[in-house]
């Protein structure tokens, strides 16, 4: 089983390490939301907006069993498809789960540096607004995270020889 599925909250870097790890692997890389986006030719949010959560939540199941097929790939999953029908339980039994952990006031510091203006739900929030957001969507979504094979924290560097030793070892 040559499949790895990084999950995490928004910021904790999984298509940033996704791709890095891919690299260093030989491995094809997936991201879910841009997988979406290319078969749809609309952005997640444009999508969320038009048919609500319910409906892009099964939108995105539909994804994970197309990507779970593949071979050799990295996938990083959107933060929410870990949450929703049994789509942990399917991502263990099709491959190694990777939990990219961070504590919410990481998760703030991360996202308020490089993303906050590209994400609608983080459009208006700043600072401990921002923060209270981030910690409570986290509580939500640990029990479902918690559930992966492997949490995993640090340096982006780290984080990937880290992984990378985990899936070799896997592959012997």
């Amino acid at each position: 089983m040559k499949r790895v599925f990084l999950i995490g909250y928004m910021g904790s870097g999984k298509t940033t390490i996704g791709k890095l790890l891919a690299k260093e692997l030989g491995y094809n890389f997936v991201d879910m939301d841009t997988h979406i986006e290319e078969k749809h030719f609309k952005t997640v949010s444009q999508i969320f907006s038009e048919i609500g959560e319910s409906e892009f939540r099964i939108l995105e199941q539909q994804c994970l069993h197309e990507v779970a097929e593949f071979e050799n790939v990295i996938i990083s999953t959107g933060g929410g498809a870990p949450c929703f029908f049994d789509n942990m339980e399917y991502m263990k039994t099709h491959g190694l789960t990777v939990y990219l952990k961070h504590s919410a006031a990481d998760l703030c510091e991360r996202l308020e540096a490089s993303h906050a203006n590209k994400r609608p739900l983080l459009a208006d929030r700043k600072g401990e607004e921002l923060n209270r957001f981030i910690a409570e969507g986290l509580d939500k979504r640990e029990p479902f995270y918690a559930q992966a094979e492997y949490s995993i924290s640090g340096e982006i560097e780290d984080v990937v020889m880290e992984i990378s030793e985990l899936v070799r070892k896997r592959e012997n």
